[in-house]
């Protein structure tokens, strides 16, 4: 496999230059990470700026077997864009043109290198916007989205990313090139290859490409927030939201502990007695959003929340999603020594069963004495459990691993999925036969027809084989691993 590497960079150096592939012993070093518990390290590391240097990276690679991980801006939490099996690690960013604005046909063509704040950036003077918002918006990539499927908090009334993609250029195994879909809003002429791609997380092929639909930008947005003594009550009000017909532009939840350490950052005067908060948006025209507003109000106060806080105003809007998206990071200095890790952060359950979730999962933490933090776009069922760990004590991990186990096996039983968001990566993949004992074999059947020699990311989404344990490769020095 060295030898082959080796010709193979040497074949793909004179294809991308020399300043656009490195096998510095630091460049190899800051690819090895993403935003997962895990690392892996590349052979090499290539930047390609135009398809058809990612098609003749590709035959290279096919001809030499050699493993190829696509990666956008490594925001992966489940070790996605890792290169699991070395290799070389596709760097995307440098494709990052925006190739057509059609706002007259509602939609845009992008490269995959743009990041998702620069997408809408360049649609909001048209007075639209790509509406999914992942929290991590203003770093990753259009690539990474299309990969693993990207949402967030307006997932809830607009839907994620595939819901948005009307087409894709794509590079397959072997370097042919691809078109997939289309540039209408609506196609139904044969396999709707391109919704395959989506959420494949680089396994089937490499994005170069994408169509994407595009929708106005809200006129008005107005916000309610509530904060409750049981966080089941909270969940309760979410669901009972939804089940009355109304879709908020936004529908998020917060425990406890999540509302201590969005506190301990922001410093906004969120109240951390409470066991639960709630964020209720919608966006509209302003006598419609008011008529929401108010409807969504007497909802939540038959589940007797503490407090209740009305807002329009944009800083305090900002404010307060500041607050909401320092979650994950914040949660690393609230308990001392233990580390915020992504592991069960991605559960989705029905709407109708999110008091259910959140109360099986504060069991289990509690079972297994660990600590967790609950939030996440409970509009639609999409719930994150930030575990804080001891990261360099193996039987940590170990707990860990049980707890998550548990909490997937809780999530299906209650008609849920593993991951809203996220995707699967190698962190997810030993619980894929959870959700996926039916169908796994076609999934694999689909990678084997695309991918015959096994080199788009290989070890990721429980493709190859099944995985007992996500505790390996891990970033932490854990003695034992």
């Amino acid at each position: 496999m060295k030898n082959n590497v080796a010709r193979a960079v040497e074949e793909i150096e004179d294809i991308v230059g020399s300043g656009n592939l490195s096998t510095d012993e630091a460049d190899i070093y800051a690819y090895s990470f993403d935003a997962s518990v895990h690392s892996s390290r590349p052979d090499a590391v290539a930047r390609p700026s135009s398809v058809e240097e990612v098609s003749q990276i590709m035959s290279i690679a096919y001809k030499y077997e050699v493993p190829v991980t696509p990666r956008g801006a490594g925001t992966s939490l489940c070790g996605a864009s890792l290169a699991w099996r070395g290799g070389i690690l596709l760097d995307m960013t440098r494709m990052r043109k925006v190739k057509d604005v059609r706002i007259e046909d509602l939609y845009v063509v992008v490269e995959p290198g743009l990041t998702y704040r620069e997408v809408n950036e360049a649609l909001e003077k048209y007075g639209f916007f790509f509406p999914p918002d992942p929290a991590s918006g203003d770093v990753c990539t259009i690539g990474g989205m299309v990969g693993c499927n990207a949402s967030g908090a307006h997932s809830v009334k607009y839907g994620a990313t595939r819901d948005h993609v009307l087409g894709l250029e794509v590079v397959l195994a072997d370097g042919r090139i691809v078109r997939t879909g289309s540039r209408t809003l609506k196609h139904s002429s044969g396999y709707q290859l391109a919704k395959l791609f989506v959420g494949s997380e680089g396994t089937l092929g490499v994005v170069t490409e994408a169509t994407i639909k595009v929708t106005p930008l809200p006129e008005y947005v107005s916000t309610l927030v509530a904060f409750f003594d049981r966080l089941e009550e909270a969940g309760r009000a979410i669901s009972s939201i939804i089940s009355k017909g109304l879709i908020p532009y936004s529908l998020e939840i917060m425990d406890n502990t999540c509302i201590r350490a969005a506190e301990s950052y922001a410093r906004i005067g969120l109240p951390t007695d409470a066991e639960g908060m709630i964020i209720v948006e919608f966006d509209g025209k302003p006598s419609v959003v008011s008529e929401q507003i108010d409807e969504a109000r007497r909802i939540v106060e038959k589940f007797e929340p503490v407090s209740l806080e009305f807002s329009d105003d944009p800083n305090r809007r900002m404010q307060l999603w500041k607050a909401r998206k320092s979650v994950l990071p914040a949660l690393s200095r609230l308990e001392g020594g233990l580390v915020s890790t992504s592991l069960a952060d991605d559960m989705v359950v029905p709407m109708s069963k999110i008091a259910d979730a959140l109360k099986a999962y504060n069991a289990i933490a509690g079972k297994y004495d660990v600590v967790i933090g609950l939030y996440g776009h409970a509009g639609d069922g999409n719930l994150h459990a930030k575990f804080l760990l001891n990261v360099t004590d193996l039987e940590s991990w170990k707990k860990a691993f049980k707890a998550c186990w548990e909490i997937y096996e809780r999530t299906v039983s209650l008609g849920g999925a593993l991951s809203g968001e996220h995707g699967v990566g190698f962190t997810k993949s030993p619980f894929m036969k959870l959700e996926h004992a039916s169908d796994l074999d076609v999934m694999r059947i689909i990678k084997k027809a695309l991918d015959p020699k096994n080199i788009l990311n290989p070890g990721k989404l429980a493709l190859e084989k099944d995985v007992d344990s996500f505790v390996y490769k891990l970033r932490y020095p854990v003695e034992g691993v």
